[in-house]
């Protein structure tokens, strides 16, 4: 058999790993477009119903889990995924509407401590029920119970690979 005899054969991409495939590219842009409008949404309908941010609803509602509605700023930033910087930024508005204050910490005075007030728990109270409404339309009810099980999981995993070493 000689080289001419030979079928011809598909050329090789050498950059195909450098895109998605077709099906890869269809469900990576629906991430996509998921990433950035349901926390629009989501910071649209807490501005409109509770005058707050969604990261603002976040720091409340994290601090109300929290022992003594108390957490390290550092923490508070980790907790809504934000820098220390644009969380102090936020929490001096917080602070300034009563919600919260900000104290050092007693057991080391090296760290700031963020403490829920009772008004900001009250705040978080009444934005609430319109902010659980809201979520449990867009997301919880146009899912089965596994699929936002699945989804819940497959954020995680994903979250994980984000905050590994690696990355």
């Amino acid at each position: 058999m000689t080289p001419q005899d030979e079928a011809p054969q598909a050329p090789v991409d050498e950059h195909a790993d450098l895109w998605l495939a077709p099906g890869e590219l269809t469900s990576w842009l629906s991430v996509v477009r998921l990433m950035t409008r349901l926390p629009w949404a989501i910071d649209t309908q807490l501005q409109r119903d509770a005058d707050l941010s969604m990261v603002e609803y976040m720091a409340l509602a994290m601090l109300s889990e929290a022992p003594e509605w108390t957490l390290r700023m550092s923490v508070l930033a980790e907790n809504t995924s934000t820098s220390l910087s644009r969380l102090s930024h936020m929490v001096k508005r917080l602070e300034s509407r009563g919600y919260v204050r900000r104290e050092p910490d007693p057991a080391d005075g090296r760290f700031t401590n963020a403490i829920l007030l009772p008004v900001g728990m009250s705040k978080l109270e009444s934005a609430a029920p319109a902010h659980v409404a809201y979520v449990r339309h867009l997301v919880v009810d146009n899912l089965s119970g596994e699929r936002l099980r699945r989804l819940g999981q497959d954020a995680e995993r994903i979250l994980q690979r984000i905050d590994s070493p690696a990355c």
